[in-house]
């Protein structure tokens, strides 16, 4: 997807700001909703071992949260499990070579699982030894430990039912949306389920004073990801409750010009008002000539911090780098190919010295890993979770390639350059080469992080996707991955049978579209060097909006990102999603996805994938309230802020094409009513129009139309905020937890295990992980 892109700019308060455009990825589906808590699960917890945070986040204190904004932070009961189904797809691997890759780079990314931890909060590493050693002290009995300490059933199933989401989210903060989730159990009652062994009573201690704790803070901010003086949660800048923002972003402009790149990195603040800055590796003094800026021990701060040292620490997660690497040295000992090796070696070097420039070497030998058998990726990749967007999440993944489904995204490679006429902006505001890149589907076998995503463009460094490319995945297994009977809100009877059918292909469609020719497309019009444009400045391109000349673009070292700021990635996942069901309405690619023969048949076989398409759609805007702040009247989520003003795209598309419709005066009965037979004729349209606005204004930088058009389609009134949204949350369906296989070592041969999708298999999955 977007690309990640530093460039210092101006910032209104008078500092320069690294600014970033944070790669999307494209979520593993629509987010699914749970009942009402049951009256028990609402008592409030003992205040004998709970601990709060102030609002400050840097003392503890016994504030309680009144019961309905609790309400909102309870883990789903009964979250929906589901199996992530491999063994076909690693036993048609006949070469054990091929298996033993798969094995230690899955080694490698679980073995990182303790850093994803310590990245979400403080509390979350107790929390999972507590969980591991409840397991381990009852040899997974869990009725057996529940009869000994005289839990109920009701309050083990509420254990067993948060154990099983904390793994899932790898934290106690969700993956997807960044609040905290805590037990329905009391914790008086979990308190007496961890009495069973000294090991337990103590890890349950050590979790409930560690950070927030396991419960509920005093303070709502603190149960929400951001910045320390926002009072909001971040393990980025640890022990460092005075840091702000505006120290952060001076350091990052200082390390910039040294041209040290932060992705493993994490920021401490002193007591003396110093810095250090944490950088994760095996080695805690690496030799000067494998480190990224020489033989350097830190540095005396300039400008504002004047006066102050940033310090260089290496050795950060030391003994966790440290059997990664190894794990990774084993995987490249039983590469398949010269490339694989190297990449390997470079990932070693990385992981054991902490260079960054080495991880992009890897990259490099990554791209060109064309086709293999085995895909793979690791590292500090993705910066969503750090409140400033530089330093990435510790994530790994081994999968193999599905070759069947790699031909119908390999089709639409070849057919790129002729579909991208199609979209509605001219050649001027098009790049004049498309790169085509390798887009495979792959079945996961392990993913080790907070989330498993559905799509998936990488590497980030916009350097290496200029000049040699990128990688496309669509994630096959993560797509079809269902739960039994799993309710889906908002579709109208009727519908339910079409959609249940089409809905996984549908979302195949938008994947490939929305990776490929969403994120692939596109030409910033610039002044790339003073008296220097990339387009005509004597005869500028003419708008398609207003049908005058351009009279904006970007000036000599902006940027997308430092232009769009704040906005800037959610806009370009709805741009984006916008291309996609643009094109989708396209028969020609329905037809190489294997629907339909390429002609116009609305109520076809293609139509019917076409029409699930635009309704899963719409219902992704209507559940997307859920990710819509009424206190700050502020959007978390990229991706769903995105899908809410396509919602409203639709709903204005005129004609009636989509209605919400209900009978009753709480909107307990809502449903989606969408005219299949005007999605060609009101729908497409409706997208293209806002579509060539949201494109033009982003490739003229024009900032001030594009932030009034993009806050005008996301604004959620009061309608939408008091009537849909309580109905949205009433009815929300749990993001899946997927439960995922293990694989051991027998001599030189690899043998697969997999798990019940139950909530018992996915803790027993993660004991036998051993990590």
């Amino acid at each position: 997807m977007t690309p990640l892109r530093r460039s210092c700019s101006r910032a209104s308060s008078g500092f320069f700001s690294l600014a970033l455009l944070r790669n999307q990825r494209l979520p593993p589906a629509f987010p699914p909703v749970f009942p009402p808590a049951s009256a028990s699960a609402l008592r409030s917890p003992s205040k004998s071992l709970h601990r709060h945070f102030s609002s400050s986040g840097s003392k503890l204190n016994s504030g309680a949260m009144d019961t309905q904004t609790k309400h909102q932070y309870l883990a789903d009961s009964p979250p929906t499990i589901v199996r992530l189904e491999i063994r076909p797809h690693f036993e048609a691997l006949k070469d054990e070579k091929l298996k033993r890759y798969s094995h230690f780079i899955s080694r490698a990314a679980f073995q990182g699982t303790r850093i994803t931890l310590r990245q979400v909060s403080p509390e979350s590493e107790p929390i999972y030894d507590l969980i591991i050693s409840l397991y381990n002290s009852c040899k997974g009995d869990w009725k057996g430990l529940a009869a000994k300490t005289n839990t109920s059933s009701e309050n083990l199933q509420f254990f067993l039912e948060y154990a099983a989401q904390f793994l899932g989210n790898c934290g106690n903060y969700k993956g997807f949306g960044d609040s905290k989730f805590i037990p329905r159990i009391p914790s008086d009652a979990f308190e007496a389920l961890a009495s069973g062994s000294p090991e337990t009573k103590k890890l349950f201690e050590l979790a409930c004073k560690t950070g927030g704790g396991i419960y509920e803070t005093a303070s709502p901010d603190l149960m929400h990801l951001g910045y320390p003086e926002k009072g909001q949660m971040t393990t980025y800048y640890p022990d460092s409750p005075t840091i702000i923002k505006e120290e952060i972003t001076l350091i990052g402009d200082f390390l910039e010009k040294k041209q040290l790149l932060l992705e493993n990195t994490r920021l401490r603040k002193t007591k003396e008002g110093n810095f250090e800055l944490l950088i994760a590796s095996a080695e805690t003094s690496p030799a000067g000539k494998d480190r990224d800026v020489g033989d350097v021990q830190g540095w005396d701060l300039e400008g504002k911090l004047a006066g102050k040292k940033l310090t260089l620490v290496y050795g950060d997660y030391s003994e966790i780098m440290k059997k990664i690497a190894e794990s990774i040295k084993q995987a490249g000992a039983n590469s398949a190919n010269e490339i694989q090796k190297k990449m390997h070696e470079e990932y070693f070097k990385s992981f054991t010295t902490g260079s960054i420039e080495a991880y992009k070497e890897s990259q490099r030998y990554w791209i060109r890993d064309i086709g293999p058998m085995v895909e793979s990726d690791i590292g500090f990749v993705e910066t969503y979770r750090d409140p400033h967007g530089v330093r990435g999440e510790w994530e790994g993944s081994a999968a193999m390639v599905n070759l069947e489904r790699t031909k119908a995204f390999s089709k639409l490679v070849e057919n790129a350059e002729k579909m991208i006429p199609k979209l509605p902006w001219g050649k001027e505001f098009e790049k004049q080469t498309f790169l085509s890149p390798d887009f495979t589907s792959l079945e996961v076998m392990s993913f080790a992080g907070s989330g498993i995503p559905a799509g998936i463009n990488i590497p980030n460094y916009d350097d290496i996707r200029q000049n040699l490319g990128f990688k496309n995945v669509s994630l096959g297994n993560v797509l079809s991955a269902k739960a039994p009977n799993e309710p889906v809100p908002f579709i109208r009877e009727q519908d339910l049978s079409l959609f249940r059918e089409h809905r996984d292909a549908a979302f195949e469609v938008q994947v490939g579209i929305h990776e490929l020719l969403g994120h692939g497309t596109g030409k910033l019009l610039q002044e790339t060097s003073p008296g220097k444009y990339n387009f005509d400045v004597s005869n500028p391109p003419v708008s398609p909006i207003d049908g005058k000349p351009i009279s904006t673009w970007y000036k000599p070292g902006q940027t997308w990102s430092s232009v769009f700021g704040s906005i800037a990635s959610s806009y370009e996942e709805c741009r984006a999603e916008c291309v996609a069901m643009a094109l989708g309405c396209d028969f020609g690619i329905l037809q190489l996805f294997g629907f339909g023969d390429g002609k116009e048949d609305i109520n076809g076989v293609a139509g019917d994938v076409l029409y699930a398409s635009y309704l899963q759609m719409a219902r992704a805007g209507v559940v997307a309230l859920e990710f819509w702040d009424p206190s700050s009247k502020k959007w978390g989520q990229a991706h769903m802020q995105a899908r809410f003003s396509i919602l409203r795209v639709f709903l204005e598309a005129g004609d009636d094409f989509v209605r919400l419709v209900h009978a009753k005066d709480d909107l307990s009965d809502l449903e989606i009513h969408l005219d299949r037979s005007k999605i060609l004729s009101h729908g497409r349209p409706a997208v293209e129009r806002y579509l060539q606005k949201l494109h033009v204004y982003k490739s003229t930088a024009d900032f001030a139309a594009g932030k009034a058009l993009y806050d005008e389609s996301t604004h959620v009134d009061d309608w939408w905020g008091t009537k849909v949204r309580p109905v949205v949350l009433q009815k929300k369906v749990p993001r899946k937890v997927f439960v995922q296989a293990n694989t051991v070592l027998e001599g030189d041969r690899v043998v697969l295990k997999e798990y019940e999708p139950t909530l018992e298999g996915m803790i027993q999955s993660y004991a036998e992980r051993d990590v």
